[in-house]
């Protein structure tokens, strides 16, 4: 199987998996407008892999079986100042 991924150019670190290059007929319209105009990254054949970079595979397939597509986004910042004061409630 193979998928081809686009970079968000408004969204760091936001990336769109997709079935088929410049394939985005199963995408919903209103992610497409929120992601902006999808820039080629790359092509993977996910068949024989066993994990990706950032991307727990089986998530990945299992999006793209069902639904034509998957969503990559950041992980949400640590809230370092958060963090801190939790500790020091417990010191």
């Amino acid at each position: 199987m193979f998928c081809v991924i686009y970079r968000s150019p408004q969204r760091d670190q936001t990336y769109l998996y997709v079935e088929k290059k410049d394939d985005f007929s199963r995408v919903p319209e209103e992610l497409l407008r929120g992601f902006g105009k999808p820039q080629l990254a790359m092509v993977i054949n996910l068949a024989g892999r066993e994990t990706l970079a950032n991307a727990d595979i089986n998530k990945v397939r299992q999006a793209l079986e069902e639904q034509g597509f998957y969503l990559q986004i950041p992980p949400p910042v640590e809230n370092l100042l958060a963090s801190h004061l939790e500790r020091g409630k417990k010191a």
